[in-house]
């Protein structure tokens, strides 16, 4: 397949454009030839040595990471920069990117894979980004207690061993429940707006203890790192629909 054809396909799922004027991140093909192919596309959740080294090694042609190389742009290549730019151009690996697109796909996205962990129902954008959305919301088809839904979490995402974090404000049952993967603890006011009894987010605030038991609702803290590996382990779900050769890279931080 063409790169020009692998970039665009992807962008035309994400919305790429859409979400131009929304994220600091340059989406898209970050690192790329104008003319090139691809076979072997390796999929990781960071675009940095460990992952580029890797996908090298596995003979990859592309790159597929939710955190890229670049946020507005670089004043200079130098340092941890060109250490990390240096080796995509030298082995002639391109590398595309997908930020908040990826975070807000209705059935890509990461939240969109951590509601499916928890089986939600009636499900509805939440996250609210200008015009997008980053993240969803839903209903538990049977209520979960603040443990139980920890320990769903716990099970099934890439957590590193690390625990779940719960600031414990909310109900002592859990039916509404709002995600925005990353660090979305600057939706929390949309979360009780939206009469949640939980959100869960991967890294908080120091003012997010204090806002979540004035507001009654519980946060959940999965880790960063763990809740955004459900986007790009779905890209690579669609790279093999495409008859591509892929490769998953899992690099846990348990951050």
């Amino acid at each position: 397949m063409d790169l020009s054809e692998f970039a665009d396909r992807l962008d035309e799922e994400l919305r790429t454009d859409d979400y131009a004027d929304l994220d600091a991140s340059a989406n898209g093909l970050q690192v790329g030839p104008d003319e090139g192919s691809v076979d072997h596309v390796a999929f990781a959740v960071d675009g940095v040595r460990e992952t580029t080294d890797r996908a090298i090694d596995a003979g990859a042609d592309a790159l597929v990471t939710h955190h890229g190389l670049s946020w507005g742009g670089f004043d200079r290549v130098t340092g941890r920069t060109y250490d990390r730019i240096a080796p995509l151009i030298e082995h002639d690996l391109a590398l595309y990117v997908s930020h908040l697109p990826l975070d807000g796909h209705p059935e890509l996205g990461n939240a969109a894979g951590v509601a499916d962990c928890l089986g939600l129902e009636n499900r509805a954008p939440f996250g609210e980004l200008g015009p997008e959305y980053v993240g969803q919301r839903g209903v538990a088809p049977e209520s979960f207690a603040p443990d139980e839904l920890r320990d769903r979490l716990e099970n099934d995402l890439e957590t590193g061993g690390q625990p779940v974090q719960v600031l414990e404000f909310g109900p002592e049952e859990i039916d509404e429940v709002a995600i925005v993967t990353g660090s979305g603890t600057d939706w929390l006011d949309e979360a009780v707006a939206a009469d949640a009894d939980a959100l869960v987010t991967g890294e908080g605030k120091q003012k997010a203890y204090h806002e979540a038991r004035e507001a009654g609702i519980h946060v959940f803290l999965a880790g960063h790192y763990a809740t955004e590996t459900f986007g790009v382990r779905a890209l690579q779900g669609l790279a093999d629909e495409w008859g591509l050769e892929t490769t998953y890279l899992e690099v846990p931080t348990g951050l």
